[in-house]
């Protein structure tokens, strides 16, 4: 279990009288929370994940079931739940079940313009929950195949939506980003560091 703790406590509001709860097992969402410096603790949500809809309306969906699972159990504690998913064509891409699966989607994306949605869902002690999704447009070059099946080799694509890490290898088949980069990555933080400003959460 990970714990991000504050290195000076002052200022930090009555909300986070006890660490924020992260219900998500992503060390990619883990890394970008922790550079608020607000205390938190991973505790992932074992809520269904079956849903359906749009890849905006499955990962907004998802992110409020997986935060009320979690706020369940910690009805006390500030609670910020995420889902990302990816879209080309009208098809959602969620994590590749095998290499070939993996390479199927990459070959989609390759060549041109796809959209990342994040749902993103915070719920305050107080039962105030705010439920969003964040929408960024990327757009890759073209790639052979070859290339696509070593990267692939790598073992990097085999967890994440649409078989790739933009943050890791794959950043070098990004043409063009429209949005929030964070997004891509899992947890946008310009729409988190909008909501600590309106619950009045002093960071860093």
């Amino acid at each position: 279990m990970y714990v991000g703790y504050l290195s000076v406590w002052k200022g930090v509001v009555d909300l986070l009288k006890e660490p924020m709860v992260l219900a998500s097992a992503s060390p990619r969402r883990q890394e970008l929370l922790a550079h608020y410096g607000i205390p938190f603790e991973v505790i992932p949500s074992a809520a269904d994940e079956d849903a359906t809809g749009s890849g905006a309306e499955r990962v907004k969906e998802l992110a409020r079931r997986k935060c009320e699972d979690v706020a369940s159990r910690y009805p006390d504690r500030l609670v910020l739940a995420a889902d990302t998913l990816v879209c080309v064509d009208d098809e959602v891409l969620g994590k590749p079940v095998d290499e070939a699966d993996a390479l199927r989607m990459l070959k989609m994306l390759c060549g041109r313009e796809h959209q990342v949605h994040t749902g993103v869902c915070l719920r305050c002690p107080d039962g105030r929950m705010m439920n969003q999704v964040a929408t960024t447009q990327v757009s890759f070059l073209p790639v052979d195949e070859a290339t696509l099946k070593r990267y692939i080799a790598t073992g990097e694509p085999m967890d994440k939506a649409g078989a790739y890490a933009i943050q890791g290898r794959a950043g070098a088949f990004v043409k063009g980003i429209e949005g929030s980069p964070t997004n891509v990555i899992g947890l946008p933080l310009e729409m988190l560091t909008e909501w600590f400003g309106q619950l009045g959460i002093a960071l860093f």
